[in-house]
């Protein structure tokens, strides 16, 4: 099996560098999906509130029998539970769901500007890991203005920024920021969602010369860049197809190739304007 590289945090904590993503896939699926990523090979494993399938999941890590400390959990708190004392008891909540005594990783979900409410919120991340509870916090789609603000008004810089990131959005401006404060990037959506990117042209080339898939192809490049990534995927084959991304190398020339396809288009919402509770 191979053995996924970890990346060291801003506390020092560790993190796998390739984790897999449980977005949209339903609480009495993600039971099957996490048990087939942990049999692959996975040992981190992201959900969210908002997800609705923090019960499935913790179920799955439960029946795994796999020793806590082997495993890397990461979930996050949802709009409509800002502010200090939400954010609390929405952490405690989401632990019960999961049915974990803490979590790795503990991630404000969108930052919210038009509220205000994120250093708020963050404070609350800020109790939840003094008490160790979550071993280490960050947030989730904060652009660099957003961090900026946090920055000054808290204490803790926060260990992870999850941001949408793939070949179409590669985030040059973040991933400098993240970069000068210590902060990890890591991707979300990072094949695009399957929408055009893994049949580019490009991608399809790499793809053949390597004689890999186009979804292999990008993993890895994220994993040239740096970045943490979490695919997604309730298919067994493919699940253990994202997970077999370490026995082969991207060149000068590919990660050129590939840095030419940013197009700055987001598939997902933009933080600086999204507002949904």
């Amino acid at each position: 099996m191979s053995t996924v590289p970890s990346i060291t945090l801003n506390n020092d904590a560790t993190m796998p560098q390739l984790g897999f993503g449980v977005w949209q896939i339903p609480d009495e699926e993600a039971f099957t999906a996490v048990g087939h990523a942990l049999e692959a090979g996975y040992r981190s494993i992201d959900t969210a509130a908002i997800y609705g399938n923090e019960t499935g999941t913790g179920k799955a890590l439960a029946a795994s029998g796999l020793p806590r400390e082997e495993l890397f959990v990461t979930t996050k708190v949802w709009n409509s539970d800002h502010g200090y004392d939400a954010a609390l008891r929405a952490f405690d909540a989401s632990l019960g769901k999961l049915g974990l005594e803490y979590v790795d990783l503990y991630l404000i979900h969108w930052p919210l500007p038009s509220r205000g409410t994120a250093v708020d919120t963050y404070k609350a991340l800020e109790k939840i890991y003094s008490e160790g509870r979550a071993k280490a916090i960050g947030v989730s789609n904060f652009l660099p203005g957003h961090l900026e603000r946090l920055l000054g008004e808290t204490s803790i810089v926060p260990a992870v920024n999850q941001i949408e990131l793939h070949p179409w959005l590669q985030q040059a401006e973040s991933r400098a920021f993240h970069a000068r404060h210590g902060i990890a990037t890591e991707a979300w959506s990072p094949l695009g969602q399957g929408k055009g990117l893994l049949a580019d042209a490009t991608v399809a080339e790499l793809a053949a010369k390597h004689g890999r898939t186009p979804a292999q192809v990008v993993l890895r490049w994220h994993l040239q860049l740096g970045n943490v990534v979490i695919p997604k995927s309730a298919t067994p084959s493919r699940i253990r197809e994202n997970f077999d991304v370490f026995g082969f190398e991207l060149d000068d020339a590919d990660l050129a190739a590939l840095a030419g396809l940013d197009s700055g288009n987001r598939l997902g919402p933009d933080p600086a304007t999204f507002d949904v509770a």
